[in-house]
């Protein structure tokens, strides 16, 4: 009975923590709420068949698309429906992200606010001195020089837009997705982006709480088990000294 509860218990507060950390990012653009799942193993011998250890199983993500909200920013995009926008990690591999809040850099590239270059079809993009920028739904980067006199529109790049099977994504550490066996999605013609806008959040804040209220009733049914255990073990050791 203990082992069965001490599981319990502790797969209940890592699924706590999952549901803290999604709280914790119900404001954060584009996020994709991080999803736990476990399973219950037999107990293999002696004693009934109905006793079960919990295991925990891979984590995954929930994919569904949050709310898009008008900014008015030129540098805001966000992806209708499926896709993702390519960027170079911090370790300078290809990642995936659906935070389309953008800036450009002293350097003159395309970043996201976080500081990571977003990646078109051949690398970092480069923005010109003294621009304006406007992205149109393709992800094609368009410049026009403030400076007189007037000058006709430059394309300078075309953001990566791609959109790999969900089941091959991971995420890291990073917050960032990337294929789960390394390597780099192939661009995706048909997914499009949203301008002056950005993606809300997919978490929602009353399932969420509702989540958090449940585990804690869960844990607390682990931890009656847990004194029960330690209440017969002391009334069985009664009952062997009164025999002794």
């Amino acid at each position: 009975m203990i082992y069965v509860a001490m599981t319990g218990a502790k797969h209940i507060l890592d699924q706590q923590a999952v549901v803290a950390h999604n709280l914790a990012n119900v404001s954060t653009t584009g996020y994709r709420a991080a999803a736990s799942a476990f399973r219950a193993v037999p107990v293999q011998g002696e004693g009934l068949p109905t006793r079960t250890f919990v295991v925990g199983s891979t984590p995954g993500a929930n994919f569904a698309p949050g709310p898009l909200q008008g900014t008015g920013r030129d540098l805001d995009v966000a992806v209708q429906g499926a896709g993702w926008i390519a960027v170079q990690g911090a370790d300078g591999s290809e990642a995936y992200t659906r935070n389309g809040s953008l800036q450009v850099s002293p350097n003159g590239v395309l970043q996201t606010r976080n500081g990571l270059n977003v990646l078109g079809d051949g690398g970092p993009i480069s923005i010109p001195p003294d621009s304006n920028i406007s992205i149109a739904k393709d992800g094609t980067v368009s410049a026009v020089a403030t400076l007189p006199p007037p000058k006709s529109v430059n394309v300078v790049g075309r953001i990566k837009l791609v959109n790999p099977d969900e089941r091959l994504l991971a995420r890291g550490s990073d917050g960032l997705f990337r294929l789960a066996n390394g390597g780099s999605a192939e661009a995706d013609s048909k997914v499009e982006l949203a301008s002056r806008a950005l993606e809300g959040s997919n978490v929602n804040m009353v399932e969420s709480m509702i989540s958090m209220i449940d585990l804690a009733r869960q844990f607390d049914l682990q931890m009656q088990l847990l004194s029960n255990a330690q209440k017969n073990a002391t009334q069985a050791g009664q009952i062997l000294n009164i025999n002794s």
